[in-house]
């Protein structure tokens, strides 16, 4: 890098929106139910359940966990250096790493992860 600069990104994991956490309904350990600083229920529409739940179907046709395929499209360019992802279990921080593992994106999933995303 020419400038020797990176991008962190935080909460790459959407306060676990972006897991298999919610893909079920609201589990009552949640965050969601035992917090609600940063994720609050009304975050949770069905819209945005639809949306996490195709972005799933993505990662599980990709052979993969739903957190890991999102942890590997933010790291996917080069240009986010590092991810800030938040855990409340050290298996997590540890199930995180195996989003290095496995092949990068072709181009139809991109266009599919995209044409999710802009729903």
């Amino acid at each position: 890098m020419r400038e020797k600069k990176g991008i962190i990104c935080f909460s790459p994991l959407a306060q676990g929106m972006l897991t298999d956490r919610y893909l079920n309904g609201i589990p009552e350990d949640s965050r969601v139910r035992t917090d609600g600083r940063f994720l609050k229920e009304t975050s949770l529409t069905q819209e945005k359940l639809s949306q996490i739940r195709s972005l799933n179907e993505i990662a599980v046709q990709r052979g993969e966990k739903l957190s890991h395929m999102a942890l590997k499209w933010i790291l996917r360019d080069g240009q986010v250096t590092s991810v800030l992802v938040g855990a409340s279990r050290p298996e997590q921080i540890l199930d995180n790493l195996k989003a290095m593992e496995g092949a990068g994106f072709t181009e139809e999933e991109l266009k599919a992860i995209d044409e999710v995303t802009a729903q």
